[in-house]
């Protein structure tokens, strides 16, 4: 869905709409969304410029990385962000062939372009969503994952194997270690 920057002509305006989670079919494998989508926020007008400060509230569904099931994780997100039109500070501005959008400085982490006077809504949530995951998905805290050997889901039921692991690095020294035992013997 597009938001229409140019249906906005007052200095402030509330803005609110619900998504489906169809609306976010066929995007990426890292999450899926199972709920539906509540998109809240004020947009700020300044000329050309725009400001949308709001929040986001959902329930993706992602897969752990330790056991692989597959569990819910609410999102209530908010975020701050600014939006100026492509054609400010771009070569075609200046007279250039137009291929390259605006340069965004690293203090202008939250700047976007945008473009038609329209900014995609479904890719600034799924932005939202990414920023929300987490590093290494867990199921729960204490998530004890597959085991290695048997491949059993060491959750639901304990396995009996030993793993025993020897970092191949160490090879090397392990049999200088050997050799070692053996000749002061």
């Amino acid at each position: 869905m597009r938001l229409e920057l140019s249906h906005f002509r007052q200095a402030e305006t509330e803005f609110s709409r619900q998504f489906e989670p169809a609306a976010f079919v066929g995007g990426d494998d890292e999450y899926r969304v199972v709920a539906p989508v509540a998109l809240g926020m004020t947009i700020h007008k300044d000329k050309d410029r725009f400001r949308m400060v709001g929040s986001v509230q959902t329930v993706l569904e992602l897969g752990c990385s330790r056991c692989l099931e597959l569990f819910s994780m609410p999102v209530d997100r908010t975020f701050d962000l600014r939006y100026v039109p492509a054609t400010t500070g771009t070569p075609a501005a200046d007279g250039d062939d137009g291929d390259d959008d605006t340069e965004v400085g690293a203090d202008d982490a939250s700047m976007t372009v945008y473009r038609d006077e329209q900014v995609d809504l479904i890719e600034l949530l799924c932005e939202q969503f990414y920023l929300a995951l987490p590093m290494k998905p867990l199921c729960r805290p204490d998530c004890k994952g597959i085991c290695p050997e048997c491949g059993s889901h060491r959750n639901q039921a304990p396995c009996g194997c030993q793993p025993h692991w020897e970092d191949p690095r160490m090879a090397g020294l392990k049999t200088l270690m050997t050799n070692r035992k053996h000749d002061d013997a």
